[in-house]
C-alpha cells in the first residue's frame, strides 16, 4: 500500500466509521468522494478497487462478546459509578481513538468496549473504601488480541479510580519491553524510553494516545529499557498517594523485582498506623499460568513467584488480581491432588472467569489444523508442511554441543518459502509493513546461534546468486534462482502468476533480510521501531523467547521442530497464530507430523472449553465448578502428565458426558490380537440372537447402522475387550462403571455403527457371520512397534473417521447441528465447512458404539519390520457419549504416573528459562 492509498485509507476508514452499516456501494461511494481531492489524483483505480475490498473484509469481521461466570451473590457497580458521574472515560476514549486509528474493525472496537466493561464490573469498586481483594481470569486465544484488551481494561480502571496498575509481562526482558511499548502506546501516551535511547533524543515523546490529548498521562515507574529499579522510583514522588494521576508499573516475572517492588512500597506507601497501602491496585498477570501457579512438589510449599505475588496482593487493602491467559489446561485448573485444592488455591479466579471471543479473522489452530487438513491423506494440507528430513542433521533430541555442519533441506524450502513471501507481500502493496520468519529447532542457546549461522550462509549465498545473474535473460538457469523459481511453482503459482514481477523483486528483499538470534545469549536486539520506512524483514532463530507472548510481526512463515507435546507448551509456542490480512494464503508452518497431530487435538479440546464457559454462563455456574470441569475432561489425562507428581499412581475424575472415547493404542501381540477378534465374533452372535441381524441394518455415510441395541450386548463387548494399558482412555473398567450407572435410562438402547468402506472390486470383504465388511484403512506409527504396540493412525491417534458420529441422527438433526456451528462461527451458508463430530454427538439421543475392522497399512514401515504387522484386520472401537443429565458424575480413572511421561513427555525445557531466583 502507497503512502497516498495508506492516507486515502486512513480518511476514508474514519468517514464510514460513522456508518451503522457500511455497504460495498457506501464504501465505493465513499472511496470515489474522498478521491476528487487532488492531492489522491494518483491513486488509480487497480488501487482504489484493492482499498474497498480490503475494507469491506475490515468491515465484515466482527467479534462475540465472550463468556463470563462469577460467583453467585455477585454485586454490579459500574452503572451506578457511571450515573453518579464518578467516572471520566478519559483513558478509555482515548484508547478508542487509537484503536479507530489503527483501523481496528468496528465492531471489534464495540466488543472490545463491552467486554472489558463486563470484567472491570466484576472487579472491585475503587470507590468503595472498605477493605477487598478480587481475583479473577481471562482465557483468550493464542496472539488474539489479549493485550489489546487489558490495555483497554487498564485505561478503564484508571477511569474508575485505580491508582497503581502493576502488570507483570512474562520472564524475559524482550517480552517486557514489547509489552510496556504496548502500555506507553496505549494508557500513558509517551515514549518511556526516549531519552534513554541513543539517536532519540530529538524524536517526539508523546506516542499512540498521547497524540490525542496529554494532559493527564499516567506516571510510568518502568520504561522499555528498564525493568522496575527501587533507587530510580524513589528519586520520583515516592509515594503512591502523592500522584495526581494514575502510576503504572511494568515488571518482569521474576523473583528479585517482585521482592524490590514489594520493598519499596512497604518503605514509602504504607500507612503511618497500617502495614498496608491503601490505594486501590490493579494487577495483570500476562500468561498467568506460566510461573505463577504454585509448582512446588509439597502440598503446603508454594512457588516463590506465587507466594510474591500473593505478598504484593496482601500489601492492599484494596487489590484485585486479573490472570490473563490462552491456555486453560494449566496447573491453575489441574491441580495434582485432591479436588479440594482447588478452592484453596490463592490465586484461583474464584470471582469470576471470563472467555474472550475472537474476531472472525483470526488465524488461530482450527483454520490451520482443523480446517486446513484435507480428509484425504494424500492431500497437501492448505498452510503445514512437514518436517520428516531432519535426521541426523538436526535430530529432535540433541546434545547441546551437537555440530550444526548444514541444516535439513525443509528448513532451506521455508527459507526460499519466506523470501517469496515477502516479495508477494511487496508486490501487493505492504512494502512498509513488517515481515517475520520463525525458527524454533532447539533449546540450546549455542546451537540456535549456529542455526542463525547457517541460515545467513544460506541467505547470502541467494543474494549474491540474484545480485550477479537476477536481471539477466537466463537468470532461472542460475541453481539459487532456480530453486526459487521451483519453490514459488510449487506453493504461489495462485497467490501471484507473474514469476517475472517476483525475481525483479527479489533483490530488495534478499538485501534486506537479517537473520537474529532471539536468545539470552545474542547481543541481537529484534526492534520493530528500527524498521524504518520499509519495515524489517527478520529471521528469527530462538527457543523459549519465542514461545510465551513476544509477537512476531508480520509472521509468515514458521519452522518448528520441537518435541513437546504438553498443551500449553505446543499452545504458547503457537507464535504462527494471530492476524494476517492480505497475506494469509502465503503463511506456512513446517513442523512434524506429530505435532501437527497434537495441534488439531488440543485444538478441538480447547474449542470445546470455550464452549463449556457459555454453557456454564447459561447456566450460572461458578468459577470453581468451571475450575473442577476443566480438571474433569478428558484431556486432563494427557495433562496431568506435566504435574510434578513424582511417581506412583494417579487417580483422576473423568467425566464422560458428551465426550469421545476410541482405542488409539492395540497390542501388536498375535495372543491379544486374536482374543479381541474371538470378542467381535460373539459381539457379533450376540446381535443376531437379539433380531439385529445384518438384513436389519442401515447403509449409513461410515458403514452399516443399527439401531436400539440392548446395553448387554455393548457391555458384554467392553467387558471381555483387551485393551492395551498405553490406550489410557480407553479403559474399560471406568468406562463400563459409567454406563452401568445410566443402563436403566441414558443409555438402555444403543446405536452401533459396523464401520465398512464402500465396496469397491480392489478390496475383497471381510465376513463376520454373515456380515461382510470392507476393513478400513489406517497407517501406524512405525516407532512403537518395536515395543509391540499399533499406534492407529501414528501421531494422529485417530481410529474413526470424520463425521461418523452423525450416524443414527435424523437429517434434520445433522442440519440443525451444522446450522448452529455456522451460526456459532460467524460463517456463511456458502462457506465449506469441516464440521467437527462434537456438534452432532452434542445432539444423541443414544449412545453410539463404532465396531472398528483395521486393516493396516504398510506405508512408513521399513522393510525388516513388516513382518511384525497383523496379516488380517484388528478389532478396536469407540464410543460417542451423548450429553447427559447427570454430567457432573464422574468415573475414577487409576493412571500411573510414570507411564504418563513416557507416553506424553516432559517439558521440553530451554536452556535460557531464567531462575525466578535472579
Amino acid at each position: 500500500m502507497t503512502d497516498k492509498v495508506a492516507q486515502l485509507d486512513g480518511m476514508v476508514s474514519q468517514l464510514i466509521a460513522s456508518q451503522d452499516r457500511p455497504t460495498e456501494e457506501s464504501i465505493r461511494e465513499t472511496i470515489a468522494t474522498v478521491r476528487i481531492l487532488p492531492f489522491f489524483s494518483d491513486v488509480t483505480d487497480k488501487d482504489a478497487e484493492q482499498l474497498a475490498r480490503e475494507l469491506e473484509e475490515r468491515v465484515g469481521i466482527s467479534m462475540g462478546i465472550g463468556a463470563v461466570i462469577g460467583e453467585a451473590d455477585f454485586k454490579p457497580w459500574l452503572n451506578d459509578a457511571r450515573a453518579d458521574g464518578l467516572i471520566e472515560p478519559y483513558y478509555w476514549n482515548r484508547y478508542r481513538k487509537l484503536l479507530e486509528q489503527k483501523r481496528l474493525p468496528k465492531d471489534v472496537v464495540t466488543s472490545t468496549d463491552h467486554v472489558t466493561d463486563r470484567i472491570l464490573d466484576r472487579m472491585g469498586n475503587p470507590n468503595d473504601h472498605s477493605a477487598w481483594d478480587r481475583k479473577g481470569m481471562v482465557v483468550g486465544h493464542v496472539q488474539s488480541g489479549k493485550t489489546a484488551n487489558y490495555t483497554g481494561l487498564v485505561c478503564k480502571a484508571a477511569d474508575a479510580g485505580y491508582r497503581l496498575i502493576v502488570v507483570i509481562a512474562g520472564i524475559h526482558n524482550n517480552l517486557r519491553n514489547q509489552t510496556q511499548a504496548r502500555i506507553d502506546e496505549g494508557f500513558v501516551g509517551r515514549d518511556t524510553g526516549r531519552l534513554e535511547k541513543k539517536d532519540t533524543r530529538n524524536k517526539p515523546k508523546l506516542i499512540g494516545v498521547g497524540m490525542f490529548d496529554h494532559r493527564k498521562a499516567p506516571v510510568s515507574l518502568t520504561t522499555t529499557l528498564k525493568d522496575f529499579n527501587k533507587a530510580t522510583a524513589t528519586t520520583n514522588t515516592s509515594e503512591i498517594a502523592s500522584y495526581a494521576v494514575p502510576v503504572v508499573l511494568v515488571i518482569k516475572k521474576n523473583s528479585r523485582t517482585l521482592a524490590n517492588l514489594i520493598d519499596w512500597l512497604r518503605e514509602h506507601s504504607t500507612g503511618r498506623y497500617s502495614e498496608m497501602v491503601d490505594q486501590p491496585m490493579l494487577l495483570i498477570d500476562d500468561e498467568a499460568d506460566n510461573a505463577s501457579i504454585n509448582i512446588q512438589y509439597g502440598r503446603d510449599e508454594v512457588s516463590r513467584i506465587n507466594g510474591q505475588i500473593r505478598d504484593l496482593l496482601g500489601l492492599f487493602r484494596r487489590s484485585c488480581y486479573v490472570g490473563y491467559t490462552a491456555t486453560p489446561f494449566a496447573n491453575i485448573f489441574i491441580d495434582p491432588d485432591s479436588d479440594d485444592e482447588v478452592y484453596k488455591q490463592d490465586l484461583f479466579p474464584r470471582h469470576f472467569i471470563i472467555g474472550l471471543d475472537a474476531p472472525t479473522n483470526y488465524f488461530g489452530a482450527r483454520k490451520v489444523f482443523i480446517d486446513g487438513i484435507p480428509d484425504d491423506d494424500d492431500e497437501r494440507p492448505r498452510f503445514l508442511r512437514y518436517i520428516d528430513d531432519n535426521g541426523d542433521l538436526l535430530p529432535v533430541k540433541h546434545k547441546i554441543d551437537h555440530d550444526i555442519t548444514a541444516v535439513p533441506e525443509s528448513m532451506l524450502a521455508a527459507l526460499r518459502c519466506f523470501i517469496l513471501a515477502r516479495a508477494i507481500r511487496n508486490l501487493r502493496g505492504q512494502k512498509s509493513q513488517h515481515a517475520s520468519m520463525l525458527v524454533n529447532a532447539s533449546r540450546f542457546t549455542g546451537i540456535q546461534n549456529l542455526l542463525r549461522n547457517r541460515l545467513h550462509q544460506h541467505l547470502k549465498a541467494i543474494e549474491d546468486a540474484v545480485r550477479v545473474d537476477g536481471a539477466k535473460a537466463n537468470a532461472d538457469s542460475n541453481p539459487e534462482i532456480a530453486e526459487l523459481k521451483r519453490c514459488w511453482e510449487d506453493e504461489y503459482r495462485n497467490a501471484w502468476p507473474e514469476w517475472d514481477d517476483i525475481r525483479e523483486n527479489l533483490l530488495s528483499v534478499v538485501a534486506s533480510a537479517t537473520v537474529m538470534a532471539v536468545n539470552s545469549s545474542s547481543s541481537e536486539s529484534l526492534d520493530y521501531d528500527s524498521g524504518g520506512e520499509n519495515g524489517l524483514t527478520v529471521i528469527a532463530v530462538g527457543g523459549f523467547s519465542l514461545s510465551r507472548g513476544l509477537t512476531l510481526e508480520g509472521l509468515t512463515v514458521s519452522y518448528f521442530l520441537r518435541n513437546s507435546l504438553m498443551y500449553d507448551t505446543l499452545m504458547q509456542m503457537g507464535r504462527w497464530f494471530g492476524y494476517r490480512q492480505n497475506y494469509e494464503d502465503l503463511c506456512r508452518i513446517w513442523m512434524l507430523r506429530e505435532a501437527s497431530s497434537w495441534y488439531a487435538h488440543i485444538a478441538e479440546a480447547t474449542e470445546e472449553l470455550q464452549l463449556e464457559l457459555k454453557k456454564m454462563e447459561r447456566a450460572n455456574a461458578t468459577p470453581e465448578q468451571f475450575g473442577l470441569a476443566v480438571r474433569s475432561h478428558p484431556s486432563a489425562l494427557m495433562v496431568t502428565a506435566r504435574n510434578k507428581m513424582g511417581s506412583g499412581q494417579k487417580h483422576l475424575m473423568v467425566g464422560l458426558s458428551n465426550n469421545f472415547v476410541e482405542t488409539t493404542r492395540l497390542g501388536a501381540g498375535e495372543a491379544a490380537l486374536n482374543h479381541n477378534r474371538k470378542v467381535r465374533d460373539r459381539f457379533s452372535a450376540s446381535l443376531s440372537r437379539n433380531g439385529l441381524a445384518p438384513d436389519n441394518a442401515q447403509q449409513v455415510s461410515g458403514g452399516l447402522l443399527l439401531s436400539k441395541v440392548p446395553f448387554e450386548v455393548v457391555d458384554d463387548f467392553l467387558r471381555d475387550f483387551e485393551n492395551h494399558p498405553d490406550s489410557v482412555l480407553s479403559a474399560t473398567d471406568p468406562i463400563r462403571r459409567y454406563i452401568a450407572a445410566r443402563r436403566d435410562d441414558e443409555m438402555s438402547e444403543w446405536d452401533v455403527l459396523i464401520a465398512s468402506l464402500k465396496s469397491s472390486d480392489e478390496v475383497d470383504p471381510l465376513e463376520i457371520d454373515g456380515w461382510n465388511i470392507n476393513p478400513i484403512n489406517r497407517s501406524i506409527g512405525p516407532d512403537d512397534l518395536a515395543n509391540n504396540i499399533l499406534t492407529i493412525s501414528g501421531s494422529s491417534a485417530r481410529v474413526a473417521s470424520r463425521g461418523m458420529e452423525k450416524a443414527g441422527l435424523s437429517p434434520d438433526r445433522v442440519r440443525q447441528a451444522e446450522a448452529d456451528y455456522r451460526e456459532e462461527r460467524n460463517l456463511g451458508a456458502d462457506t465449506k465447512v469441516n464440521f467437527p463430530d462434537r456438534v452432532y454427538r452434542a445432539r444423541r439421543e443414544r449412545p453410539l458404539f463404532m465396531l472398528f475392522n483395521v486393516s493396516i497399512k504398510k506405508d512408513g514401515v521399513d522393510e525388516a519390520d513388516r513382518h511384525k504387522l497383523p496379516g488380517k484386520p484388528v478389532v478396536g472401537w469407540g464410543i460417542s457419549f451423548p450429553p447427559s443429565a447427570r454430567p457432573d458424575q464422574k468415573v475414577e480413572y487409576i493412571l500411573n504416573t510414570t507411564k504418563l511421561r513416557e507416553l506424553f513427555g516432559e517439558d521440553d525445557i530451554d536452556e535460557d528459562v531464567p531462575d525466578d531466583k535472579e
